[in-house]
Formats: C-alpha cells, sequence, structure tokens
C-alpha cells in the first residue's frame, strides 16, 4: 500500500473545516466557485477547481446549498446559497466547534 504524503493526509482532516466555512459563507450570502476559492486562500487552504466543484456539488446533493444561474458581464455564473437544512446543520456544527475548540485551545 501506498502511503499517502503528509499533505494528504492534512487534506483529509481540512476538508470538513472547508465544508463548513463555505456553508458559512453561502448562509452569509451567494458565493461561486472561484470567489470561495479565493476566500478559502486567504485563511491559508489551497484548493483548486477540482476539489471545490465536486464538494460544492455534493453539499448541494445533500440539501445544504441550493444554486442558481446568473448573468454576471455577460457571462452565466451558478452561484449557491444556503437552504433551511444547510443553515440547521451549520447552527448544529457551530456548537459542536465550538465544544472541539474549548477542549482543545481552552483546556477545558
Amino acid at each position: 500500500m501506498k502511503k499517502k504524503p503528509a499533505t494528504a493526509h492534512a487534506q483529509e482532516l481540512f476538508i470538513g473545516l472547508v465544508r463548513l466555512h463555505v456553508l458559512h459563507h453561502a448562509a452569509e450570502s451567494p458565493i461561486f466557485g472561484l470567489g470561495i476559492i479565493q476566500e478559502l486562500g486567504r485563511h491559508g487552504y489551497r484548493l483548486g477547481p477540482g476539489t471545490i466543484y465536486p464538494l460544492l456539488h455534493a453539499m448541494e446533493r445533500r440539501g445544504w446549498l441550493r444554486s442558481r444561474q446568473l448573468i454576471v458581464n455577460n457571462h452565466s455564473r451558478k452561484v449557491y446559497v444556503a437552504t433551511p437544512a444547510g443553515r440547521k446543520a451549520l447552527a448544529h456544527a457551530r456548537k459542536q466547534v465550538r465544544e472541539l475548540y474549548e477542549e482543545m485551545c481552552e483546556g477545558r
């Protein structure tokens, strides 16, 4: 069995955080693929279209996001917003993340 590089293992851990980050922004305002890639990049995540678009599609299939096509500068753009189910999942996840943060970072 071929060993994965350390960065691949980190990527596996971070993908859940990426989903939460995407859902957080989609709950605030509509997002689109390149925009969320850039936003995540500001937080240190290095994701490309081959990662983010399948993630967005999976979150839409799961019922957490809803998409629609917009015309922006004469180009079609698919934008995503959080659904009520996505907002509910995000609220639950926030509680879990807070509890984990307190345990890991504040020594509680």
